[in-house]
């Protein structure tokens, strides 16, 4: 993408995205009226960002996770905020393990699971994944058996839809979900955050920031492509590799009509 494209990219972006949408809840007012809505039962004093855009990576082998919004109130509950433009089908299981990650940072070797923290995941979709016209899905461990019975393990995930048309939700919250959404109605937070939008792409930082983590996506496509194309390679020459030995073909002669070494021979043997 040229820098002019970029540059009209980034002009062109709303609430939708999760960079600026990161950037935007970066203002605590503006992220506690969010969780107000989400939660009307609540009234949240004050809340603090352990790391906005927190990068979670436990150990080498494990996945990274870079959360859009992560912050904590004044009664220590730990919300995770995405959002989500696209449903490639992961988004629960894509869930769980946000959750597990989460928890792996709340406590330290040797505590007491006490200590975790109650924790909200919530994804903010542009489609209802779940396909129930519903503007807010809840999920919390019940027993299978007795419904009743609540696992009360403090772990909440929420899924919001901002496609749906029944009356679910507070309008204040239906307000927000559809200005992400693109259906602009008055309402004074939306206001707020139509302005905040729109000093956000003023910042030449961040605009430096998105350009910069853009071009650096771009270039792991690529790189995931490149290797695809290598991987599709290297298998076709296994599959010929295995044919010719069971053809009788000699290590010497795969080895010169196939460019390949004596470990890939060898390793080709093994499916025979």
């Amino acid at each position: 993408m040229e820098t002019n494209e970029r540059q009209e990219d980034w002009e062109s972006l709303g609430l939708s995205n999760d960079f600026l949408f990161g950037k935007v809840m970066s203002n605590p007012k503006l992220c506690i009226q969010l969780l107000e809505r989400i939660f009307p039962e609540l009234e949240i004093e004050r809340i603090e960002y352990p790391e906005l855009q927190k990068s979670i990576k436990e150990d080498v082998d494990a996945r990274s996770v870079r959360l859009d919004v992560y912050v904590k109130d004044s009664e220590e509950k730990v919300y995770d905020i995405e959002m989500q433009t696209t449903n490639n089908g992961e988004l629960p299981k894509r869930s769980r393990y946000y959750q597990g990650m989460i928890d792996l940072q709340l406590i330290n070797r040797g505590e007491s699971y006490r200590g975790l923290n109650q924790s909200y995941i919530i994804f903010i979709c542009m489609e209802d994944i779940f396909k129930d016209n519903r503007h807010i899905y809840t999920f919390e461990n019940i027993c299978i058996q007795n419904n009743g019975i609540v696992l009360r393990d403090g772990a909440v995930k929420i899924f919001l839809n901002t496609k749906s048309d029944r009356e679910d939700v507070t309008p204040q919250l239906k307000a927000f979900l559809d200005y992400v959404d693109g259906r602009k109605t008055p309402d004074p937070y939306v206001e707020e955050l139509e302005k905040a939008v729109a000093e956000a792409k003023k910042n030449r930082k961040w605009r430096h920031e998105y350009m910069t983590l853009l071009m650096r996506d771009q270039e792991n496509i690529e790189k995931g492509r490149i290797q695809g194309r290598k991987e599709g390679i290297k298998e076709e020459r296994r599959k010929i590799i295995i044919n010719m030995l069971s053809k009788g073909y000699t290590n010497e002669q795969i080895m010169m009509l196939c460019d390949t070494s004596y470990e890939e021979i060898n390793e080709c043997k093994k499916s025979l």
